[in-house]
């Protein structure tokens, strides 16, 4: 049970390396305003530029694998969902260290070019989100995850222009953690149901 593979057709393969190609390139643009004004947010977003790149690898390489091997993959997906977390967590513990807002303009910016990103990857991947089960899921919901934290981080750079603090960029950054938390606990039950449906316990 489980042996039947995805069909392959062009439309679908196209909008994944277009996706894979957008998030590569404003990884390294976000990464490095990140670095270059200390910001929590931005550098929890653009690892999830990276992460959305994995995703997207990840469902062109389950294109040929059986509905049984796609489930397992995206449990492991929804543990992949959960870094971006990881990540923000450390470089908080660097922020209280030393407590120096990020520079608003920058941040607002930045966040306003991550949700041009995010939005048109969102808008390609809802066409094909149910195309490849949990794994095209995980991609859909991380771009559109990204997309309302890039609102946030938007925002709170407005709010650190009127109040200096750090923490508008703190909280932007724990709301990106409970995002990607949220989306990983859906992949994850969705990949147990088709690893179900596939003819086995998960």
């Amino acid at each position: 049970m489980g042996a039947e593979k995805l069909p392959v057709d062009r439309r679908f393969v196209s909008t994944l390396w277009l996706v894979v190609g957008l998030n590569l390139a404003y990884f390294g643009i976000e990464f490095a305003v990140a670095l270059s004004i200390g910001s929590v947010s931005l550098f929890a977003d653009s690892v999830d530029f990276l992460e959305d790149m994995a995703l997207n690898g990840l469902v062109l390489a389950a294109l040929r694998l059986s509905p049984l091997a796609r489930a397992r993959l995206g449990m492991g997906l929804a543990g992949l969902l959960l870094l971006p977390a990881g990540a923000m967590l450390l470089t908080l513990v660097h922020k209280f260290t030393a407590p120096v807002p990020p520079a608003p303009l920058p941040l607002s910016l930045t966040g306003s070019g991550a949700l041009l990103i995010n939005t048109a990857s969102a808008l390609c991947l809802a066409r094909v989100r149910d195309r490849a089960g949990s794994l095209t899921r995980a991609a859909f919901l991380s771009a559109r995850n990204d997309a309302f934290a890039n609102l946030a981080i938007i925002a709170a750079g407005g709010v650190t222009a009127l109040w200096p603090s750090i923490w508008p960029d703190i909280v932007v950054g724990l709301g990106i953690a409970a995002l990607n938390a949220g989306a990983a606990r859906e992949v994850f039950t969705a990949a147990q149901r088709e690893h179900r449906a596939a003819g086995r316990p998960a």
